[in-house]
């Protein structure tokens, strides 16, 4: 990607994240960059392209992090193996590298704060926000994964999810309303609150 087009894509996420991803034309963009709507167009067809080519970023980014820690992407009836195949300990190093690149990575803090902005304006947008942001669906198979190898005591897979999930956006939110806020304690609770979780949900199995 070249540098002009690296950075109208990050300057229309700034952008989009400030004002929301309707609320931003193709002409506040080039007019933030200082360039006209012609030079733009060189570089994306439109809005929409600049959206998909950001979404396409982030969900390469993940992909690679998903990797790094075992966790499978894709749908459970696709890949139930995988599914099933993933350690708590995985799931554990996994929310807790998501939890610090929503923190510190521009790219996905702009696109989650945008997601939030959109999720109440945009049945498409409040999907993704779920998707990507969310992810009670993904974690409730993952923990289905783990209930099948009896990894987990019997519960619901979806309360699981929720206990799970409800501290990490909590804590997410609290940091994104307050920006000053320490980033090593929030993801110290994080750690704690996990860890808990492990030590309450979790059979003697492997």
């Amino acid at each position: 990607m070249s540098n002009t087009k690296e950075k109208i894509l990050f300057v229309a996420l700034r952008l989009f994240a400030q004002n929301g991803y309707e609320a931003v034309s193709i002409s506040a963009i080039a007019g933030e960059l200082g360039m006209t709507k012609g030079a733009l167009y060189k570089h994306y067809k439109n809005k929409r392209d600049i959206f998909d080519s950001i979404f396409e970023r982030v969900y390469q980014e993940d992909i690679v992090l998903a990797e790094k820690y075992g966790i499978p992407e894709g749908e459970f009836e696709e890949m139930p193996s995988a599914f099933k195949n993933v350690s708590l300990e995985s799931l554990k190093n996994y929310i807790e590298a998501v939890f610090r690149i929503w923190l510190e990575n521009e790219l996905f803090r702009n696109f989650r704060k945008m997601l939030t902005l959109e999720q109440y304006r945009s049945p498409e947008m409040g999907d993704l926000y779920q998707k990507c942001v969310g992810q009670v669906s993904y974690i409730e198979d993952l923990f289905r994964g783990m209930l099948q190898r009896g990894v987990l005591k019997e519960n619901d897979p979806k309360l699981l999810a929720l206990e799970f999930l409800a501290p990490y956006h909590f804590l997410l939110n609290m940091m994104i309303v307050n920006e000053s806020a320490d980033i090593e304690e929030a993801s110290n609770l994080l750690t704690a609150h996990i860890e808990r979780f492990i030590e309450l949900n979790a059979t003697n199995k492997t």
